[in-house]
Protein backbone atom coordinates (compact mmCIF):
# COMPACT_ATOMS: atom_id res chain seq x y z
CA UNK A 1 0.00 0.00 0.00
CA UNK A 2 2.92 2.12 0.60
CA UNK A 3 4.42 1.55 -1.82
CA UNK A 4 1.42 1.98 -4.13
CA UNK A 5 0.78 5.46 -2.69
CA UNK A 6 4.80 6.55 -3.21
CA UNK A 7 4.30 5.76 -7.21
CA UNK A 8 0.92 7.48 -7.12
CA UNK A 9 3.40 10.57 -5.45
CA UNK A 10 5.83 10.09 -8.08
CA UNK A 11 4.18 10.05 -10.92
CA UNK A 12 1.79 12.88 -9.73
CA UNK A 13 5.16 15.26 -9.61
CA UNK A 14 6.18 13.65 -12.69
CA UNK A 15 3.27 15.11 -14.91
CA UNK A 16 3.63 18.49 -12.60
CA UNK A 17 7.16 19.01 -14.00
CA UNK A 18 6.39 17.99 -17.63
CA UNK A 19 3.31 20.61 -17.36
CA UNK A 20 5.58 23.39 -15.41
CA UNK A 21 8.14 22.73 -18.23
CA UNK A 22 5.92 22.95 -21.22
CA UNK A 23 4.66 26.38 -19.73
CA UNK A 24 8.22 27.81 -19.17
CA UNK A 25 9.38 26.81 -22.89
CA UNK A 26 6.49 27.68 -24.19
CA UNK A 27 5.57 31.83 -23.21
CA UNK A 28 6.81 34.22 -26.06
CA UNK A 29 4.90 35.60 -29.13
CA UNK A 30 5.85 32.90 -31.71
CA UNK A 31 5.01 30.08 -29.78
CA UNK A 32 1.81 30.88 -27.94
CA UNK A 33 0.41 33.08 -31.01
CA UNK A 34 1.52 32.38 -34.14
CA UNK A 35 2.87 28.95 -34.57
CA UNK A 36 -1.06 28.32 -32.85
CA UNK A 37 -2.59 30.47 -35.34
CA UNK A 38 -4.53 28.71 -38.07
CA UNK A 39 -4.28 32.31 -40.30
CA UNK A 40 -0.88 33.04 -39.79
CA UNK A 41 1.15 29.83 -41.44
CA UNK A 42 2.36 31.70 -44.11
CA UNK A 43 4.05 34.39 -41.14
CA UNK A 44 5.50 31.38 -39.68
CA UNK A 45 6.97 29.80 -42.49
CA UNK A 46 8.53 33.13 -43.67
CA UNK A 47 9.79 33.45 -39.87
CA UNK A 48 11.13 30.17 -39.84
CA UNK A 49 12.72 29.99 -43.49
CA UNK A 50 14.80 33.71 -42.37
CA UNK A 51 16.19 32.38 -39.08
CA UNK A 52 14.09 34.72 -37.05
CA UNK A 53 11.76 32.56 -35.34
CA UNK A 54 14.24 32.58 -31.85
CA UNK A 55 14.24 36.26 -32.06
CA UNK A 56 10.37 36.25 -31.68
CA UNK A 57 11.22 33.56 -28.68
CA UNK A 58 14.14 35.05 -26.89
CA UNK A 59 13.31 38.53 -26.93
CA UNK A 60 12.33 40.42 -23.45
CA UNK A 61 9.97 42.68 -24.71
CA UNK A 62 8.35 42.62 -28.40
CA UNK A 63 5.38 43.83 -30.76
CA UNK A 64 4.80 42.26 -34.05
CA UNK A 65 2.23 43.23 -36.73
CA UNK A 66 1.07 39.59 -37.98
CA UNK A 67 -0.04 39.82 -41.48
CA UNK A 68 -2.91 37.30 -42.06
CA UNK A 69 -2.70 34.04 -44.64
CA UNK A 70 -4.87 36.35 -46.65
CA UNK A 71 -2.68 39.23 -46.59
CA UNK A 72 0.18 37.65 -47.79
CA UNK A 73 -2.37 36.09 -50.68
CA UNK A 74 -3.28 39.60 -51.60
CA UNK A 75 0.09 40.53 -52.00
CA UNK A 76 1.36 38.22 -54.02
CA UNK A 77 -1.39 38.73 -56.71
CA UNK A 78 -0.77 42.26 -56.47
CA UNK A 79 3.25 41.49 -57.28
CA UNK A 80 2.13 38.83 -59.69
CA UNK A 81 3.58 35.79 -57.96
CA UNK A 82 2.61 33.08 -55.05
CA UNK A 83 3.48 32.44 -51.91
CA UNK A 84 6.35 30.25 -53.31
CA UNK A 85 7.53 33.71 -54.55
CA UNK A 86 7.31 35.88 -52.16
CA UNK A 87 8.89 33.69 -49.52
CA UNK A 88 12.46 34.11 -52.32
CA UNK A 89 11.84 37.59 -52.55
CA UNK A 90 15.58 38.94 -51.79
CA UNK A 91 14.44 41.48 -48.85
CA UNK A 92 12.02 39.54 -46.76
CA UNK A 93 13.85 39.48 -43.69
CA UNK A 94 13.64 42.95 -44.08
CA UNK A 95 10.12 43.00 -44.43
CA UNK A 96 9.67 40.18 -41.53
CA UNK A 97 11.37 42.38 -39.58
CA UNK A 98 9.37 45.75 -40.46
CA UNK A 99 6.57 44.28 -38.24
CA UNK A 100 8.34 43.96 -35.79
CA UNK A 101 8.88 46.47 -32.87
CA UNK A 102 11.53 45.92 -29.87
CA UNK A 103 9.31 47.13 -27.04
CA UNK A 104 5.71 46.05 -26.15
CA UNK A 105 2.90 48.29 -27.72
CA UNK A 106 -0.45 47.34 -26.55
CA UNK A 107 -3.07 49.16 -29.23
CA UNK A 108 -3.98 51.56 -26.75
CA UNK A 109 -1.01 52.87 -26.32
CA UNK A 110 -1.08 53.51 -29.65
CA UNK A 111 -1.89 57.48 -30.91
CA UNK A 112 -2.77 58.83 -34.32
CA UNK A 113 0.23 59.95 -36.10
CA UNK A 114 3.16 58.16 -34.17
CA UNK A 115 6.21 57.45 -36.55
CA UNK A 116 7.83 53.89 -34.81
CA UNK A 117 11.43 52.80 -35.96
CA UNK A 118 10.93 48.70 -36.01
CA UNK A 119 13.90 46.57 -36.12
CA UNK A 120 14.07 46.96 -39.88
CA UNK A 121 16.04 50.21 -39.94
CA UNK A 122 14.77 50.72 -43.87
CA UNK A 123 12.23 52.69 -42.74
CA UNK A 124 9.79 53.68 -40.07
CA UNK A 125 5.90 52.64 -39.46
CA UNK A 126 3.26 55.52 -39.74
CA UNK A 127 0.33 54.81 -37.34
CA UNK A 128 -2.93 55.66 -37.50
CA UNK A 129 -5.81 55.98 -34.91
CA UNK A 130 -9.10 56.87 -36.21
CA UNK A 131 -11.92 58.61 -34.75
CA UNK A 132 -13.89 55.28 -34.71
CA UNK A 133 -11.04 53.87 -32.96
CA UNK A 134 -9.81 51.75 -36.39
CA UNK A 135 -6.09 51.31 -36.03
CA UNK A 136 -4.05 51.38 -39.10
CA UNK A 137 -0.31 49.94 -39.41
CA UNK A 138 0.52 52.16 -42.46
CA UNK A 139 -2.36 50.42 -44.84
CA UNK A 140 -2.91 47.95 -43.14
CA UNK A 141 -5.77 47.48 -40.48
CA UNK A 142 -5.35 46.09 -37.27
CA UNK A 143 -8.16 43.19 -37.76
CA UNK A 144 -7.31 41.77 -34.42
CA UNK A 145 -5.46 43.67 -31.67
CA UNK A 146 -3.61 42.68 -28.39
CA UNK A 147 -3.16 38.73 -28.46
CA UNK A 148 -0.59 39.00 -25.64
CA UNK A 149 1.93 36.84 -24.79
CA UNK A 150 4.25 37.26 -21.33
CA UNK A 151 7.26 38.41 -23.43
CA UNK A 152 4.93 41.20 -25.94
CA UNK A 153 1.98 41.69 -27.84
CA UNK A 154 0.77 40.82 -31.43
CA UNK A 155 -1.74 42.57 -33.47
CA UNK A 156 -2.71 40.76 -36.81
CA UNK A 157 -2.80 42.84 -39.85
CA UNK A 158 -5.07 42.47 -43.24
CA UNK A 159 -2.33 43.68 -45.24
CA UNK A 160 1.50 43.43 -45.53
CA UNK A 161 3.33 46.59 -45.28
CA UNK A 162 6.56 47.00 -46.96
CA UNK A 163 9.50 49.65 -45.87
CA UNK A 164 9.34 51.08 -48.97
CA UNK A 165 9.55 55.02 -49.58
CA UNK A 166 6.03 56.43 -50.09
CA UNK A 167 4.68 60.01 -50.84
CA UNK A 168 4.15 59.80 -47.08
CA UNK A 169 8.03 59.75 -46.45
CA UNK A 170 8.65 62.34 -49.09
CA UNK A 171 6.09 65.20 -47.12
CA UNK A 172 8.06 63.98 -44.38
CA UNK A 173 11.09 63.67 -45.37
CA UNK A 174 11.47 66.78 -47.35
CA UNK A 175 10.28 69.06 -44.44
CA UNK A 176 6.41 69.65 -45.34
CA UNK A 177 5.51 69.31 -41.52
CA UNK A 178 2.44 71.22 -42.13
CA UNK A 179 0.83 68.76 -44.91
CA UNK A 180 1.93 66.29 -42.67
CA UNK A 181 0.23 67.18 -39.45
CA UNK A 182 -2.76 67.44 -41.65
CA UNK A 183 -2.88 64.13 -43.63
CA UNK A 184 -2.32 62.70 -40.12
CA UNK A 185 -5.56 64.75 -38.66
CA UNK A 186 -7.73 63.69 -41.53
CA UNK A 187 -6.42 60.64 -41.42
CA UNK A 188 -5.15 60.08 -44.04
CA UNK A 189 -2.26 58.29 -43.93
CA UNK A 190 -3.18 54.54 -44.76
CA UNK A 191 -4.17 55.81 -47.90
CA UNK A 192 -0.64 57.73 -48.57
CA UNK A 193 1.70 54.70 -47.49
CA UNK A 194 -0.31 51.67 -49.93
CA UNK A 195 2.86 50.63 -51.60
CA UNK A 196 0.79 49.30 -54.23
CA UNK A 197 -1.27 52.44 -54.85
CA UNK A 198 0.27 54.59 -57.85
CA UNK A 199 -0.24 58.44 -56.66
CA UNK A 200 0.49 62.15 -57.64
CA UNK A 201 0.51 64.34 -54.89
CA UNK A 202 0.53 68.20 -55.00
CA UNK A 203 2.29 69.06 -52.02
CA UNK A 204 2.08 72.55 -50.67
CA UNK A 205 5.21 74.02 -48.56
CA UNK A 206 4.39 74.89 -45.36
CA UNK A 207 4.65 78.69 -46.07
CA UNK A 208 1.13 77.53 -48.54
CA UNK A 209 -0.57 76.58 -45.36
CA UNK A 210 0.69 79.82 -43.82
CA UNK A 211 -1.04 82.16 -46.27
CA UNK A 212 -4.06 80.24 -46.87
CA UNK A 213 -4.40 80.57 -42.81
CA UNK A 214 -3.85 84.10 -42.87
CA UNK A 215 -6.07 84.93 -45.80
CA UNK A 216 -8.73 83.26 -43.81
CA UNK A 217 -7.84 85.47 -40.39
CA UNK A 218 -6.91 82.12 -38.54
CA UNK A 219 -3.84 80.30 -38.02
CA UNK A 220 -2.85 76.75 -38.65
CA UNK A 221 -4.60 74.93 -36.10
CA UNK A 222 -7.82 76.67 -37.19
CA UNK A 223 -6.90 74.78 -40.92
CA UNK A 224 -6.18 71.46 -38.97
CA UNK A 225 -10.21 72.32 -37.52
CA UNK A 226 -11.52 72.44 -40.74
CA UNK A 227 -14.46 70.18 -41.53
CA UNK A 228 -13.95 69.85 -45.13
CA UNK A 229 -10.01 69.40 -44.32
CA UNK A 230 -10.30 65.78 -45.74
CA UNK A 231 -11.88 66.78 -49.21
CA UNK A 232 -9.18 69.29 -49.30
CA UNK A 233 -5.99 67.12 -48.74
CA UNK A 234 -7.67 64.72 -51.53
CA UNK A 235 -8.15 67.51 -53.66
CA UNK A 236 -4.18 67.36 -53.90
CA UNK A 237 -3.49 63.76 -54.64
CA UNK A 238 -4.59 62.23 -58.66
CA UNK A 239 -4.65 58.32 -58.93
CA UNK A 240 -2.03 57.80 -60.78
CA UNK A 241 1.47 58.65 -61.09
CA UNK A 242 1.74 61.90 -63.17
CA UNK A 243 5.34 63.57 -63.85
CA UNK A 244 5.44 66.95 -65.04
CA UNK A 245 6.85 66.53 -68.03
CA UNK A 246 3.50 64.97 -69.05
CA UNK A 247 1.42 67.36 -67.62
CA UNK A 248 0.09 69.70 -71.22
CA UNK A 249 -1.60 72.83 -70.89
CA UNK A 250 -5.30 72.97 -69.86
CA UNK A 251 -5.21 69.42 -68.98
CA UNK A 252 -8.55 69.27 -66.81
CA UNK A 253 -8.16 66.02 -64.77
CA UNK A 254 -9.99 64.34 -61.45
CA UNK A 255 -8.18 64.46 -58.25
CA UNK A 256 -9.08 61.57 -55.49
CA UNK A 257 -11.86 64.28 -54.13
CA UNK A 258 -14.47 64.61 -56.48
CA UNK A 259 -15.79 68.06 -55.63
CA UNK A 260 -14.15 69.48 -58.10
CA UNK A 261 -11.45 68.94 -60.81
CA UNK A 262 -8.26 70.37 -61.41
CA UNK A 263 -7.48 72.48 -64.14
CA UNK A 264 -3.65 72.62 -65.09
CA UNK A 265 -1.43 75.07 -67.09
CA UNK A 266 2.04 74.27 -68.79
CA UNK A 267 3.73 78.04 -70.18
CA UNK A 268 5.46 78.41 -72.84
CA UNK A 269 8.03 79.56 -69.91
CA UNK A 270 7.96 76.12 -69.14
CA UNK A 271 6.10 76.86 -65.63
CA UNK A 272 3.64 74.48 -64.68
CA UNK A 273 0.88 75.67 -62.25
CA UNK A 274 -2.14 73.50 -60.61
CA UNK A 275 -5.32 76.10 -60.56
CA UNK A 276 -3.45 79.02 -59.19
CA UNK A 277 -0.85 77.02 -57.36
CA UNK A 278 3.09 77.38 -59.41
CA UNK A 279 4.76 74.01 -58.89
CA UNK A 280 8.18 74.79 -56.90
CA UNK A 281 9.63 71.82 -56.75
CA UNK A 282 8.78 68.92 -59.66
CA UNK A 283 8.75 65.00 -60.12
CA UNK A 284 10.32 63.52 -56.66
CA UNK A 285 9.62 60.05 -56.86
CA UNK A 286 8.45 57.28 -54.08
CA UNK A 287 7.72 53.85 -54.73
CA UNK A 288 4.02 54.55 -54.71
CA UNK A 289 4.24 57.90 -56.74
CA UNK A 290 5.05 61.69 -57.19
CA UNK A 291 5.06 64.47 -55.60
CA UNK A 292 5.87 67.97 -56.83
CA UNK A 293 5.80 70.54 -54.29
CA UNK A 294 3.65 73.61 -54.41
CA UNK A 295 3.43 77.22 -53.19
CA UNK A 296 -0.43 77.75 -52.77
CA UNK A 297 -2.94 75.17 -51.43
CA UNK A 298 -6.14 74.81 -54.04
CA UNK A 299 -9.26 74.23 -52.77
CA UNK A 300 -12.21 72.05 -54.73
CA UNK A 301 -14.41 75.64 -54.86
CA UNK A 302 -16.32 77.07 -57.79
CA UNK A 303 -14.58 79.12 -59.51
CA UNK A 304 -15.05 81.45 -62.66
CA UNK A 305 -13.14 79.15 -64.65
CA UNK A 306 -15.67 76.37 -64.04
CA UNK A 307 -18.81 78.61 -64.86
CA UNK A 308 -17.48 79.34 -67.99
CA UNK A 309 -16.55 75.24 -67.96
CA UNK A 310 -19.84 74.25 -66.34
CA UNK A 311 -22.11 76.55 -68.83
CA UNK A 312 -20.25 75.33 -72.41
CA UNK A 313 -18.62 78.65 -72.97
CA UNK A 314 -16.08 76.19 -74.08
CA UNK A 315 -14.47 78.97 -76.61
CA UNK A 316 -14.19 81.06 -73.53
CA UNK A 317 -12.61 77.99 -71.70
CA UNK A 318 -10.19 77.40 -74.45
CA UNK A 319 -9.15 80.91 -74.85
CA UNK A 320 -8.75 81.59 -71.33
CA UNK A 321 -6.27 77.72 -71.45
CA UNK A 322 -4.66 79.42 -74.99
CA UNK A 323 -3.77 82.34 -73.40
CA UNK A 324 -2.31 81.41 -69.65
CA UNK A 325 -4.59 82.75 -67.57
CA UNK A 326 -5.86 79.40 -65.55
CA UNK A 327 -3.79 80.80 -62.61
CA UNK A 328 -5.21 84.07 -62.36
CA UNK A 329 -8.84 83.20 -62.83
CA UNK A 330 -8.95 79.63 -60.85
CA UNK A 331 -7.79 81.44 -57.73
CA UNK A 332 -9.77 80.78 -54.57
CA UNK A 333 -8.78 83.91 -52.39
CA UNK A 334 -9.59 86.61 -55.46
CA UNK A 335 -12.96 88.05 -56.69
CA UNK A 336 -13.75 88.36 -60.33
CA UNK A 337 -16.44 90.05 -62.26
CA UNK A 338 -16.78 88.01 -65.63
CA UNK A 339 -18.82 89.07 -68.61
CA UNK A 340 -18.36 86.00 -70.73
CA UNK A 341 -19.21 85.84 -74.64
CA UNK A 342 -20.80 82.93 -75.69
CA UNK A 343 -19.62 80.62 -78.63
CA UNK A 344 -21.70 82.32 -81.00
CA UNK A 345 -19.89 85.82 -79.80
CA UNK A 346 -16.81 83.86 -80.18
CA UNK A 347 -17.72 83.18 -83.70
CA UNK A 348 -19.29 86.19 -84.97
CA UNK A 349 -16.22 87.76 -83.59
CA UNK A 350 -14.48 85.78 -85.98
CA UNK A 351 -16.23 85.72 -89.04
CA UNK A 352 -16.03 89.30 -88.93
CA UNK A 353 -12.46 89.22 -88.93
CA UNK A 354 -12.95 86.59 -91.52
CA UNK A 355 -10.93 83.72 -89.61
CA UNK A 356 -12.56 81.66 -87.22
CA UNK A 357 -12.27 80.87 -83.58
CA UNK A 358 -8.43 79.43 -84.47
CA UNK A 359 -7.03 82.35 -85.89
CA UNK A 360 -8.98 84.02 -82.41
CA UNK A 361 -6.99 81.85 -80.07
CA UNK A 362 -3.23 82.77 -82.57
CA UNK A 363 -4.00 86.28 -81.79
CA UNK A 364 -0.77 87.72 -79.74
CA UNK A 365 -3.70 90.26 -77.96
CA UNK A 366 -5.72 87.57 -76.71
CA UNK A 367 -4.64 87.48 -72.94
CA UNK A 368 -5.03 91.71 -73.01
CA UNK A 369 -8.95 91.02 -74.89
CA UNK A 370 -10.07 88.34 -72.37
CA UNK A 371 -8.47 90.53 -69.00
CA UNK A 372 -10.63 93.05 -70.33
CA UNK A 373 -13.84 90.90 -69.53
CA UNK A 374 -13.01 90.72 -66.15
CA UNK A 375 -13.50 93.37 -63.45
CA UNK A 376 -11.94 92.91 -60.11
CA UNK A 377 -14.28 92.04 -56.85
CA UNK A 378 -17.81 90.52 -57.25
CA UNK A 379 -20.78 92.70 -59.07
CA UNK A 380 -24.29 91.35 -59.00
CA UNK A 381 -26.72 92.18 -61.27
CA UNK A 382 -28.14 94.33 -58.69
CA UNK A 383 -24.96 96.30 -58.26
CA UNK A 384 -24.72 96.76 -62.11
CA UNK A 385 -24.70 100.85 -62.85
CA UNK A 386 -24.82 102.68 -65.99
CA UNK A 387 -21.43 104.28 -66.08
CA UNK A 388 -17.76 102.93 -66.68
CA UNK A 389 -15.90 100.16 -64.97
CA UNK A 390 -12.27 99.55 -65.13
CA UNK A 391 -11.22 96.17 -66.21
CA UNK A 392 -8.09 94.06 -65.35
CA UNK A 393 -6.73 95.46 -68.91
CA UNK A 394 -6.61 98.81 -66.83
CA UNK A 395 -9.03 99.99 -69.42
CA UNK A 396 -13.11 100.43 -69.00
CA UNK A 397 -16.16 98.82 -70.22
CA UNK A 398 -19.46 101.05 -70.53
CA UNK A 399 -22.25 99.75 -68.73
CA UNK A 400 -25.60 100.79 -69.88
CA UNK A 401 -28.88 99.87 -68.54
CA UNK A 402 -30.99 101.88 -70.37
CA UNK A 403 -32.54 99.36 -72.93
CA UNK A 404 -31.49 96.14 -70.96
CA UNK A 405 -28.09 95.52 -69.33
CA UNK A 406 -25.36 96.17 -72.10
CA UNK A 407 -21.94 96.17 -71.95
CA UNK A 408 -20.21 98.28 -74.75
CA UNK A 409 -22.14 96.74 -77.37
CA UNK A 410 -23.10 93.49 -75.82
CA UNK A 411 -26.09 92.58 -74.41
CA UNK A 412 -25.86 90.84 -70.72
CA UNK A 413 -28.37 87.65 -71.84
CA UNK A 414 -27.53 85.50 -68.52
CA UNK A 415 -26.69 87.24 -64.94
CA UNK A 416 -25.57 86.15 -61.82
CA UNK A 417 -23.49 83.15 -62.35
CA UNK A 418 -22.38 82.82 -58.95
CA UNK A 419 -19.88 80.97 -57.92
CA UNK A 420 -17.14 81.06 -54.66
CA UNK A 421 -14.82 83.10 -56.29
CA UNK A 422 -17.06 85.98 -58.56
CA UNK A 423 -19.70 85.99 -60.91
CA UNK A 424 -19.87 85.56 -64.42
CA UNK A 425 -22.93 87.23 -66.68
CA UNK A 426 -23.04 85.99 -70.37
CA UNK A 427 -22.54 88.44 -72.97
CA UNK A 428 -23.47 87.78 -76.72
CA UNK A 429 -20.17 90.02 -77.83
CA UNK A 430 -16.98 90.46 -77.77
CA UNK A 431 -15.24 93.53 -75.80
CA UNK A 432 -12.37 95.07 -77.19
CA UNK A 433 -9.92 97.25 -75.25
CA UNK A 434 -8.64 100.05 -77.26
CA UNK A 435 -4.86 99.05 -76.91
CA UNK A 436 -5.88 95.81 -79.16
CA UNK A 437 -4.73 98.17 -82.22
CA UNK A 438 -4.92 95.58 -84.26
CA UNK A 439 -7.60 92.78 -83.64
CA UNK A 440 -5.97 90.23 -86.05
CA UNK A 441 -2.51 88.94 -87.69
CA UNK A 442 -4.44 88.78 -90.87
CA UNK A 443 -3.68 92.54 -92.25
CA UNK A 444 -2.40 92.44 -95.65
CA UNK A 445 -2.77 96.48 -96.04
CA UNK A 446 -0.95 99.17 -94.91
CA UNK A 447 -3.21 101.77 -94.04
CA UNK A 448 -3.91 104.04 -91.41
CA UNK A 449 -6.91 105.25 -89.37
CA UNK A 450 -8.11 108.38 -87.02
CA UNK A 451 -8.46 109.81 -84.89
CA UNK A 452 -8.94 106.89 -82.82
CA UNK A 453 -11.34 106.77 -80.46
CA UNK A 454 -13.47 108.97 -82.45
CA UNK A 455 -16.38 111.17 -82.41
CA UNK A 456 -17.90 112.18 -85.51
CA UNK A 457 -15.66 111.85 -88.36
CA UNK A 458 -13.13 109.52 -88.65
CA UNK A 459 -10.26 109.51 -91.71
CA UNK A 460 -9.04 106.83 -93.40
CA UNK A 461 -5.93 106.48 -95.38
CA UNK A 462 -4.15 104.06 -97.90
CA UNK A 463 -3.93 102.72 -101.37
CA UNK A 464 -6.03 101.00 -103.76
CA UNK A 465 -9.00 101.22 -100.92
CA UNK A 466 -12.44 99.99 -102.90
CA UNK A 467 -14.73 100.06 -99.05
CA UNK A 468 -14.49 99.94 -95.39
CA UNK A 469 -17.02 98.64 -93.33
CA UNK A 470 -18.21 99.50 -89.87
CA UNK A 471 -18.91 95.99 -87.74
CA UNK A 472 -20.54 95.86 -84.27
CA UNK A 473 -18.84 93.42 -81.68
CA UNK A 474 -21.31 91.12 -82.50
CA UNK A 475 -20.74 90.84 -85.71
CA UNK A 476 -23.51 93.29 -87.30
CA UNK A 477 -22.69 95.24 -90.36
CA UNK A 478 -23.25 98.76 -89.02
CA UNK A 479 -22.33 100.46 -92.10
CA UNK A 480 -20.36 100.88 -95.33
CA UNK A 481 -18.81 103.27 -97.01
CA UNK A 482 -17.56 103.29 -100.19
CA UNK A 483 -14.15 104.70 -101.01
CA UNK A 484 -13.25 107.10 -104.13
CA UNK A 485 -10.15 107.98 -102.81
CA UNK A 486 -7.00 107.33 -101.11
CA UNK A 487 -8.08 109.18 -98.38
CA UNK A 488 -11.05 109.21 -96.83
CA UNK A 489 -13.25 111.36 -93.84
CA UNK A 490 -15.94 109.27 -93.01
CA UNK A 491 -19.23 110.91 -90.84
CA UNK A 492 -20.38 108.55 -88.01
CA UNK A 493 -23.70 110.34 -87.52
CA UNK A 494 -26.35 107.98 -85.66
CA UNK A 495 -23.26 105.24 -84.48
CA UNK A 496 -24.04 104.96 -80.88
CA UNK A 497 -21.05 104.78 -78.67
CA UNK A 498 -18.98 101.54 -78.63
CA UNK A 499 -16.11 99.14 -79.71
CA UNK A 500 -16.23 98.17 -83.43
CA UNK A 501 -14.33 97.38 -86.11
CA UNK A 502 -13.58 98.53 -88.94
CA UNK A 503 -12.75 96.59 -92.66
CA UNK A 504 -10.83 97.70 -95.10
CA UNK A 505 -10.88 96.31 -98.47
CA UNK A 506 -8.91 96.92 -101.37
CA UNK A 507 -7.85 95.47 -104.72
CA UNK A 508 -4.83 93.94 -102.98
CA UNK A 509 -6.13 92.56 -99.69
CA UNK A 510 -8.35 92.88 -96.48
CA UNK A 511 -6.87 94.49 -93.48
CA UNK A 512 -8.86 94.64 -90.18
CA UNK A 513 -8.43 97.72 -87.40
CA UNK A 514 -10.41 98.04 -83.62
CA UNK A 515 -11.68 101.91 -83.06
CA UNK A 516 -13.77 103.25 -80.07
CA UNK A 517 -16.70 105.58 -81.02
CA UNK A 518 -17.15 108.13 -77.93
CA UNK A 519 -19.51 110.83 -77.74
CA UNK A 520 -18.12 114.70 -78.21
Amino acid sequence: MKKNLQKVIHRGLFLLAISFSSMTMAQNVYDDIIAMSPIHTTLDAALQQEGLVTALQTSPSITVFAPTNQAFDDLANALGTDINGLLTLPNLSDILTYHVLGSTVGSSAINNGDIVQPLSLTNTLKLTVTGSSQVFVNQALVSTPDLTAPNGVVHSLDAVVLPVETVADVAIDNGFSTLVTAVVTAELLPALTNPLASLTVFAPSNAAFDNLATAFGTDVNGLLALTNLSDILTYHVLGSEVASSAINNGDIVQPLSTTNTLKLTATGSGDVFVNQAQVELADVTAYNGTVHAIDAVVLPVETVVDAAIDNGLSSLATAVITAELLPVLTDPLAEYTVFAPTNQAFDDYAAALGTDINGLLASPNLANILVHHVVAGTVLEMDLTNGAVTTLSTETVLIDLTNGAMVDNANITTTNVVVDNGVAHVIDGVLLPSSVASVNELNTLEFFVYPNPASSIITVKGDDLTSVELISIDGTLVKTFEMSTGQQSIALDGVVDGSYLLKINSTSGVGMKHIQVVSE
